[in-house]
């Protein structure tokens, strides 16, 4: 049944390309960009509201933000598509609260926030001005988009320091993305050509601009990159890109946690970075299993 759902939307898509191009473009980018808002479980809901802050008001749309602690260290958490600031639940409650300030927010379209669109413009909009608002920040702990977003703010703030940085199963091309998307919807060629320069009307760039590895060149701050072998929903081969464009990154590559890499390991890899910013030193071929 939801086969059937995506390719109807696809075959209508195609349809309007067809009958009312400007229609079905403007359409296609509103679908492209439209996340689904999983929904959020009581207790999920209850440890946010331990942590729940001011929120932002960015074009309209209302932005939640979170804070835990009051130590001296500033760490931003930012989550990845379709999730929200609970899936940094175990990273909270483990770091401490007298040396670290811990912040997060739920981007548009996603947990508390409003909004039903989301895109790694948007998201980097919503990064410059949080960061604006909390007088810069020591570290920021980025997972999937989370990332790629954090990269592209840096990139396009070349003047603002950076801080150091943690991604984790960072995607590397937003042309993968609009592949996936053509490929899944079955869109036709026309669609697709009418959908990629409605992105670049809205955007300013083509989606081939929109390059992690890219955007991780320009980075001079210390980075940590881990990403899992077994990950299905972005390659290995992206950390390996951005590792290799970023001068003063380190990559580990775990095996058995999938895209999600829920693990004591990684938290406590990620913690050591950020109170050192250092990782543990690794032969370049070793694998951590972790399955």
């Amino acid at each position: 049944m939801k086969k059937m759902i995506i390719k109807s939307v696809g075959l209508y898509l195609n349809m309007m390309a067809l009958i009312s191009p400007k229609s079905a473009a403007k359409q296609g980018l509103k679908i492209f960009c439209n996340p689904v808002r999983p929904a959020m479980s009581t207790k999920q809901k209850e440890f946010l509201a331990s942590g729940k802050d001011l929120t932002l008001q960015l074009n309209g749309t209302t932005v939640q933000t979170y804070k835990w602690g009051e130590g001296p260290t500033k760490l931003l958490f930012l989550h990845g598509w379709q999730s929200h600031t609970y899936r940094w639940k175990r990273y909270i409650d483990s770091f401490d609260k007298n040396e670290y300030t811990i912040y997060a927010l739920d981007a548009p379209g996603h947990g508390l926030s409003g909004g039903n669109q989301l895109s790694v413009p948007l998201y980097s909009e919503v990064i410059s001005k949080y960061v604006d608002q909390l007088g810069d920040v020591d570290a920021l702990v980025c997972h999937s988009i989370g990332g790629f977003a954090a990269l592209y703010t840096f990139y396009r703030r070349k003047e603002q320091v950076s801080p150091m940085l943690v991604l984790l199963a960072p995607p590397g091309e937003a042309d993968e993305f609009f592949g996936f998307y053509k490929k899944t919807l079955g869109l036709s060629t026309r669609t697709e050509r009418l959908i990629t320069r409605r992105f670049q009307d809205v955007f300013g760039h083509a989606p081939s601009y929109f390059s992690a590895p890219n955007f991780a060149s320009s980075v001079t701050a210390n980075g940590l990159i881990i990403h899992d072998e077994d990950d299905k929903e972005t390659s290995v081969n992206h950390a390996r890109k951005i590792n290799a464009n970023w001068k003063h990154s380190h990559l580990q590559i775990t095996k058995g946690l999938g895209h999600n890499l829920k693990s004591d390991y990684v938290v406590n890899s990620v913690i050591e970075f950020v109170a050192t910013g250092k990782q543990r030193v690794y032969n370049q071929n070793q694998l951590i299993n972790q399955a």
